[in-house]
């Protein structure tokens, strides 16, 4: 119950931005580097991430989603899965050229899939992640580059990463 409850919250966040005016639109992927425990367990694998933001001056809000999958290391076979999304409120700085380094933190709430052969067990929790990155504006798009620490309060021991994205903004 509580994880239907959770999930329609978020849906419900991302449907009340979703009516809001968006300004930019972006689509990345990338890396995704366990760290911790997740590490001791799991190999690197790719992120995929989409969202919109949302620009007020250098503060804006953004909203986004991400998949991720990691492969376990020997001589385990399966995977973990993470899906879930953010809302994260970014600060650009001020300066002259193209080019605009940026900080966000946000919180969210993420699912954790792990599959040991034939075994899955997952869990929705929590989550936050705070990060940096920078923006180099082209035509009408803009490419982009960052890196976060994400946390998801999983059981035991917090699921622990680092995913390194590079994607495109396209303005509206």
């Amino acid at each position: 119950m509580k994880r239907t409850i959770r999930w329609l919250v978020m849906v419900a966040l991302m449907v009340g931005a979703g009516r809001l005016s968006a300004q930019r639109i972006m689509v990345g992927g990338g890396l995704l580097m366990p760290m911790g425990d997740y590490k001791n367990a799991d190999k690197m694998g790719f992120i995929g991430q989409a969202g919109v933001g949302f620009p007020a001056g250098p503060i804006g809000i953004r909203i986004e989603g991400d998949y991720g999958q990691t492969s376990h290391k020997s001589p385990t076979s399966g995977n973990s899965k993470i899906i879930g999304g953010m809302g994260a409120a970014v600060y650009h700085f001020k300066t002259p050229a193209g080019i605009k380094p940026y900080v966000l933190g946000g919180v969210g709430m993420y699912n954790v899939k792990v599959t040991v052969g034939s075994v899955s067990a997952s869990e929705t929790k929590f989550a936050f992640g705070a990060g940096a990155g920078v923006e180099m504006k082209m035509t009408a798009m803009s490419l982009y580059l960052e890196a976060k620490y994400m946390n998801i309060a999983t059981s035991g021991t917090a699921t622990t990463f680092i995913p390194i994205t590079v994607g495109l903004r396209f303005g509206m």
